[in-house]
């Protein structure tokens, strides 16, 4: 995946420019005798209008919450005070009463994966437990037989799966490897006298863990182990061909554990106690050599492997990269609990009234600038990532489709690469909106706590965001050479002169340009991000080839790794930046338009102002920092005054954002606020 790969955005056009006009603060017009501040203010706009802009399926979201509401057994108040046991119960009963609607989430996924990526955000705010139970089954366990194996495969477990009379499990991870896939230890060894393979765990680092549904729910899984045939020449050893995925039966119909199947409860958990995780040990057990998905490799009954893919190396690659979507999923969930968490929290903050000038009423915390420089870029993000997300998903889309070479490996990339910013974005923001609100936001009735809990795993599972991001940087590496060691640098060296020529400043007044025109002109934004991923992809480059020859391409790679973790994000960066630009392009209702334009703006500036390598590279003049210091603060009390707007374009139903301090009344679309402390009293119990 080239960095040029994603192309800049193109046609963006300059709203119309904002009036001069200075207009009270929205808090100093309702205290008069405040000391007033002059502030430029955006225009207010319809948060229904930005809604439909936003999301193109709200009817299908509009539906899935209002099963919901048919069922408030399904909704609890406090997620905390249930049990592992009962919460697994209100999960399944859950996912069941979806599927009895006529949802089918295995359908979507293999019919119109835009629709399945939804659902799944829609649920990410109902329970997180509930939207990873139905990845589980759906995207993993479903998945993996749909894109790994054969029609056949397809044809005898798709309906099972697809109406939950099939819980399965996706049993990757091993007790002392997780990451690290290609080192798994359980074992799949044909027996090529019964025609069967013989599943088992050789020691007890092989013992698969955290396998999600498999403690209580699960009656089968895609069991990924290291496939051993007889040496074709007659040899003692057995051939290792590497790891491959074998459907293996785990339980009777009543749910039994069948002979050879060791199943334990992995217990408690920090967070999503309402998905059954188990651990599993198999002793010699036994599936038909058919239980084999064979999509990229196949072994007849005398044991001969054979595979379109010439190497194992490929087809490592082609198995996992058949799993990409998994990593989409978590990244639009992701996205859909950053957006409930800043609407509980710009809420509160907007309600919340603290200190104040003497002699006056109590100002508003959002009214603060600590409070606006804290929430407002999270707002902005959270806006940012939804259209990456969806340019993420259009993707992946086009490569189900296409199976161009290409695009797998872009997306695959992209989708390493958002998944990981989207997640540790979205759990730093979550306690950000903890602290913001005060003691109130420690109130599990709040739902922050149990979000932040519930999603911090995110950074996790579908690949650790640490090993994601290195994925990223090697991919833009490898568009410059083809390995690390040995390659010539001459084509590195000026495709990287070329396109940081291209993104420096025009002269070096540009460096001491502090015209907030110049600071919010989307040209120097896009090629600053776009000049320092160049800048960190070329001194990796430098730093690996210095490096290399005296350590070993492992020991440099580790020397430089710090280095690799900012490369990718910095590139994410540059993605989600262009992609905001395009849907400010797209946006064709004035006021929306302003506003997003407001926020892309705070977006990358708030990028340029953390990043010391501008100011080291006298990218930037220490005037212009400072300059872009104080407009991030103007722009953070400018979209102070449609913060609310901003919050209920989400339109997260009250029901469902369950946060007494975070109700917006109407549904959330733009109604009056109810009385939030009324609401929190009755949740604690008092008579109002």
């Amino acid at each position: 995946m080239a960095a040029a790969s994603l192309p800049p955005a193109q046609g963006w056009r300059r709203g119309p420019e904002p009036q001069q006009q200075l207009t009270l603060s929205p808090c100093a017009s309702t205290a008069p005798r405040r000391a007033r501040s002059a502030t430029k203010m955006l225009p207010r706009f319809d948060p229904g209008v930005m809604e439909t802009y936003l999301d193109d399926m709200r009817e299908m979201k509009i539906r899935v919450h209002e099963l919901f509401r048919q069922h408030p057994d399904l909704l609890p108040n406090v997620e905390e005070g249930l049990s592992k046991e009962e919460h697994r119960s209100l999960v399944r009963r859950s996912l069941k009463v979806i599927l009895q609607a006529g949802y089918s989430p295995l359908d979507l996924l293999a019919r119109d994966p835009r629709k399945y990526f939804y659902l799944g955000e829609c649920l990410s705010m109902v329970d997180l437990s509930l939207m990873v139970k139905s990845g589980v089954q759906y995207s993993l366990w479903g998945g993996s037989v749909l894109n790994l194996g054969s029609e056949a495969h397809r044809r005898r477990y798709f309906d099972d799966i697809a109406q939950f009379r099939l819980p399965g499990c996706f049993a990757m991870t091993e007790l002392k490897h997780g990451s690290n896939v290609a080192a798994l230890q359980t074992e799949a060894v044909l027996d090529a006298l019964t025609d069967e393979w013989v599943i088992h765990t050789p020691d007890e680092g092989a013992i698969k863990w955290w396998i999600g549904n498999a403690a209580e729910d699960g009656r089968a899984a895609t069991v990924f182990a290291r496939l051993k045939v007889p040496d074709p020449n007659g040899g003692p050893k057995l051939v290792d061909h590497g790891v491959h995925a074998f459907v293996v039966p785990l339980r009777d119909e009543s749910g039994n554990t069948l002979p050879g199947v060791e199943i334990r409860d992995c217990g408690y958990k920090v967070g999503l106690n309402g998905i059954d995780n188990g651990a599993i040990r198999f002793t010699h057990v036994r599936v038909p050599r058919i239980n084999l998905l064979d999509r990229f490799a196949s072994v007849d009954k005398s044991g001969r492997y054979s595979s379109p893919l010439t190497s194992q190396a490929r087809r490592f690659a082609a198995t996992l990269g058949e799993l990409t979507g998994g990593r989409v999923g978590l990244t639009a969930g992701s996205v859909g609990v950053l957006k409930g968490a800043v609407t509980i929290a710009v809420r509160y903050a907007a309600l919340r009234q603290q200190f104040g000038p003497p002699d006056s009423p109590e100002v508003a915390v959002l009214d603060y600038q600590s409070t606006q420089l804290r929430l407002m870029p999270l707002v902005s993000t959270a806006y940012a990532l939804h259209f990456a997300k969806g340019l993420l998903i259009d993707k992946y889309v086009d490569m189900k489709r296409t199976r161009e070479p290409k695009l797998v490996e872009e997306v695959h990339a992209l989708s390493a690469g958002l998944k990981a910013y989207t997640t540790s974005y979205t759990q730093a923001a979550l306690s950000t909106c903890r602290e913001v609100c005060g003691g109130h936001g420690y109130a599990a009735v709040n739902r922050l706590g149990a979000l932040r809990s519930d999603h911090d795993i995110f950074q996790t599972f579908e690949g650790d965001n640490t090993v994601l991001l290195q994925q990223v940087s090697a991919m833009l590496l490898k568009e410059y050479r083809q390995q690390f060691s040995g390659a010539p640098l001459t084509a590195t060296y000026h495709y990287l002169r070329a396109s940081l020529l291209g993104a420096l400043p025009n002269n070096p007044l540009v460096t001491h340009d502090t015209e907030p025109r110049h600071l919010r002109d989307p040209a120097f934004l896009s090629k600053a991000l776009e000049y320092r991923t160049a800048r960190m992809l070329f001194t990796l480059s430098l730093r690996l080839r210095k490096h290399g020859p005296r350590l070993g391409a492992f020991h440099a790679w580790n020397k430089c790794l710090n280095h690799v973790l900012d490369l990718a994000n910095a590139y994410v960066e540059s993605v989600v930046y262009k992609t905001f630009l395009r849907a400010v392009a797209g946006c064709v209702d004035p006021e929306c338009r302003r506003s997003l334009k407001a926020m892309t703006d705070l977006f990358a500036l708030r990028l340029i102002e953390g990043d010391m390598m501008f100011r080291n590279d006298e990218y930037i003049a220490p005037s212009k920092s400072k300059a872009i210091s104080r407009l991030v603060v103007q722009l953070c009390s400018e979209l102070r005054g449609v913060a609310l707007n901003l919050v209920d374009a989400f339109a997260i139903p009250d029901h469902i954002l369950r946060a007494p301090i975070g109700l917006g009344g109407n549904g959330g679309i733009g109604g009056p606020q109810p009385d939030a402390y009324r609401e929190y009293l009755a949740a604690a119990g008092f008579d109002v």
